[in-house]
């Protein structure tokens, strides 16, 4: 549990990113700057919180965790490109859409099926 503690402030990030997020989405088109800047600044510093304390964590990982791991970083990287790719107005914004909105559920999935493994090899 006390690995699942340190995940804590992580997951709130991660919580308001959505809310600032679906707060995006409602409000269209120009993005408010504030809420916009707020949006992506809170998924920065989630993605470096989290990562340092997976890295702190991870001592002796399993092939699982570790391809896991993997899958969340490249949501992650995902999420980032679409919506740079959305903001700019590049590209399909339809596909770059769908894109912003598959990766969380998978990232979520991922993530949550991580910490299902972390608890089990602690």
């Amino acid at each position: 549990m006390e690995t699942l503690a340190k995940f804590t402030l992580p997951a709130v990030l991660l919580a308001l990113i959505l809310v600032f997020g679906f707060w995006l989405s409602y409000a269209g088109k120009p993005y408010h700057g504030i809420l916009f800047n707020l949006h992506k600044l809170l998924a920065l510093g989630a993605v470096v919180l989290a990562g340092i304390q997976f890295s702190k964590t991870l001592h002796a990982p399993d092939g699982l965790l570790v391809a896991l791991l993997a899958v969340s970083a490249l949501c992650v990287i995902a999420l980032f490109v679409s919506g740079a790719l959305m903001s700019a107005g590049k590209l399909d914004y339809v596909l770059m859409l769908s894109i912003h909105r598959v990766a969380p559920v998978v990232l979520g999935i991922a993530l949550v099926w991580s910490g299902f493994l972390l608890v089990r090899l602690r």
